[in-house]
């Protein structure tokens, strides 16, 4: 039996300290860090996503950082195969990786992987439909096909994720129940998990993300989502409904004082928070951890070295 990868996640609910306590543990085991984190993917996208410093990334090689433009779309199921891969390749290689971040749809997609189960593949469909994805406008094409097909499926994945939309219109079509309907089975993972959450009591937490918004105000946050929506970024695009932008777009606009965005913003990241926590609460196999407290360090390493 081939013996599995193991993989390691520190995560937690946002300004929970996770990023710190990671680069740590990284630095002192030769880790890489593979980013957990559905904003960080943007590139110029950095204040408002607490995207790790150049310094930080000088200590350890990061992955899963600036992979994509702010106007691309990009899925849950689009990380799931990137860091899948990135996690094989690393494994070979004898570069064991640390995931950091918070985002429970992709940590779920990453431990739970879901199948269709064997829906026989209709080779000469894919063909037609990759050739009408290759025309011009051919993707929204493809996209607005698969949303009279099945709008549930249509909504979760962007156009350019064509591979995924043809399968979506495949399946529909050799089945006539729509893909959202199909019934999915959890496909066995040749990863091995070891998962440890930081968790603070709720008022600590609280007053750090109160402190965390101030902060990327005065390091520039109104700036730097100016200067997206110079360079043409729509605020309807999929990057700019992030926690710290959206808000943002009424304060440029004239329509908030900078005062009322922040308390949005702060606002919404604490509602953000329990939504996490509630998250992570249903998945049995992680194990919970105070950072503030002393040992901290040695005990993230105990449980993520269990197994």
């Amino acid at each position: 039996m081939k013996e599995k990868i193991i993989c390691r996640v520190l995560t937690g609910p946002t300004a929970s300290g996770k990023s710190a306590l990671g680069l740590e543990l990284a630095e002192k085991h030769g880790w890489d860090i593979l980013c957990m984190d559905s904003m960080q993917i943007y590139r110029r996208m950095d204040i408002g996503t607490a995207k790790p410093t150049p310094a930080d990334r000088n200590r350890v090689r990061h992955e899963m950082l600036d992979i994509c433009e702010p106007d691309e779309s990009f899925s849950v199921a689009m990380y799931q195969e990137m860091a899948a891969r990135l996690i094989r390749e690393k494994g070979k290689n004898g570069r064991p990786v640390l995931l950091v971040g918070g985002t429970g749809l992709y940590l779920q997609a990453m431990m739970h992987p879901m199948g269709l189960g064997q829906i026989p593949a209709n080779e000469a469909l894919r063909e037609e439909l990759r050739q009408l994805a290759a025309t011009p406008e051919g993707k929204k094409t493809l996209h607005d096909r698969l949303t009279a097909l099945d709008p549930d499926t249509a909504a979760r994945l962007p156009e350019n994720d064509v591979r995924r939309i043809i399968r979506a219109i495949e399946v529909t079509l050799g089945t006539g129940i729509p893909f959202s309907a199909q019934p999915r089975v959890e496909r066995k993972t040749e990863f091995e998990w070891r998962v440890v959450a930081l968790h603070l009591p709720r008022d600590v937490l609280y007053h750090r993300i109160n402190r965390r918004v101030e902060e990327m105000v005065r390091q520039g946050l109104p700036e730097e989502v100016r200067a997206l929506l110079a360079e043409g970024l729509s605020p309807e695009s999929q990057s700019m409904q992030g926690l710290g932008y959206k808000e943002m777009i009424p304060f440029l606009r004239g329509d908030w004082s900078l005062e009322k965005a922040v308390e949005e913003i702060q606002k919404g990241s604490r509602h953000y928070a329990k939504r996490q926590e509630t998250f992570l609460k249903r998945e049995p196999c992680l194990k919970w951890l105070d950072p503030l407290a002393a040992d901290a360090l040695s005990q993230a390493e105990a449980l993520l070295a269990a197994g």
